[in-house]
């Protein structure tokens, strides 16, 4: 093993120029991101630089066996935090080598959207409170959980600490780490209600950024629980019963939000929400119904409402806000596994362009 480790941080620096590129794609659920390596002759510093590559479609769900072939378009990288160096993690989305996005490609529509002038000029600010829970990987049981038993009831677990509270540290701050490391904005992590449960926060970031970050840190999770023999969920609500369920809470502001007057834009944004929360509820998350029922911190999915620092509503506004006259609210309702390309775009189209 400690040979085995050797090679793995081996050192290529003066050895040679070449780097490993590790291509990263989103898999026909829409949650089962894919990735494989490719050398490149030296450092790139945009995407742009990068070569399209293909994959195997039929393999992930996304492409017939008699015409399987999916091509990659690299769209942001990142710093490798497992290989080091010069090396680079690529967020990409997937077309058909005709060029058309594939039924499955959500960045593609998203990308429009962000780049629609009226949505430029609004500089539209994500944070993106994304929570999931750790499990054993033998059993499908909560990391640190009795198996086949529970812990004590919630209470002592929100942002605790100790043995008995704490269930996966190592994970997470390993995780937080790599994450500043690879260049993702992440503003915090804690422990959440249910014991087993974490989130890390990422943002303020600009428009589609957000959504690429969000995935890039959601597959650098998946690789460290990888490399520790744990599962991670972003199921809504992977323990039922009285435990909190697993969203993705996003909070959102335009420039003409955070502007004097700015509490005026918010209400007339958050009336826009309101009034297509079926639809945005359709977009927001598979199994959300069982998280969303107007419990643990939750407003019935069936019910649309908002308030100044009320948890137990779709829609948060902070006290800061509410004093201020401006800043940012909170849209509780997307669930764990959301897709954020969808879920940012969706409100942007929503509260920008979208006219009742």
């Amino acid at each position: 093993m400690s040979l085995l480790n050797d090679l793995l941080n081996l050192d290529l620096t003066g050895i040679t120029e070449k780097i490993t590129a590790e291509y990263i794609w989103i898999g026909g659920s829409g949650m089962d991101l894919r990735s494989k390596a490719r050398t490149l002759n030296g450092p790139v510093t945009s995407p742009q630089e990068l070569p399209r590559w293909n994959y195997d479609g039929s393999s992930t769900g996304q492409a017939p066996g008699t015409d399987s072939e999916v091509i990659l378009y690299p769209q942001a990288i990142f710093r490798d935090p497992f290989r080091k160096g010069n090396n680079i993690l690529v967020m990409c989305d997937a077309y058909t080598p005709a060029g058309d996005p594939i039924p499955t490609n959500h960045r593609f529509k998203a990308a429009e959207i962000f780049s629609h002038p009226a949505v430029v000029a609004e500089i539209p600010w994500y944070g993106i409170e994304q929570e999931y829970t750790l499990l054993q990987k033998a059993v499908k049981w909560p990391y640190g959980w009795p198996v086949g038993g529970f812990p004590g009831p919630q209470g002592p677990y929100y942002c605790g600490i100790g043995a008995d509270k704490a269930y996966g540290r190592n994970i997470v701050d390993a995780h937080y780490k790599a994450c500043l490391y690879a260049g993702i904005n992440v503003s915090g992590i804690n422990g959440e209600v249910m014991p087993a449960q974490w989130e890390f926060q990422v943002g303020p970031a600009v428009g589609i950024s957000a959504a690429d970050q969000v995935w890039v840190a959601r597959y650098i999770l998946e690789r460290i629980t990888e490399i520790e023999g744990v599962v991670v969920s972003f199921d809504p609500k992977p323990i039922a019963g009285d435990w909190n369920g697993a969203g993705a809470h996003t909070n959102y502001s335009t420039h003409s939000m955070r502007e004097d007057g700015g509490f005026d834009v918010i209400k007339k944004a958050i009336e826009k929400l309101g009034l297509r929360h079926k639809e945005h509820i359709s977009a927001y998350g598979e199994g959300n119904e069982r998280r969303l029922t107007g419990h643990h911190e939750t407003a019935d999915i069936h019910t649309f409402s908002w308030g100044v620092a009320n948890r137990g509503a779709s829609v948060r506004v902070g006290r800061d806000t509410e004093k201020d006259g401006k800043g940012y609210f909170e849209d509780r309702r997307p669930a764990s596994n959301m897709d954020p390309y969808i879920v940012t775009s969706m409100i942007a189209e929503t509260t920008i362009l979208w006219k009742p």
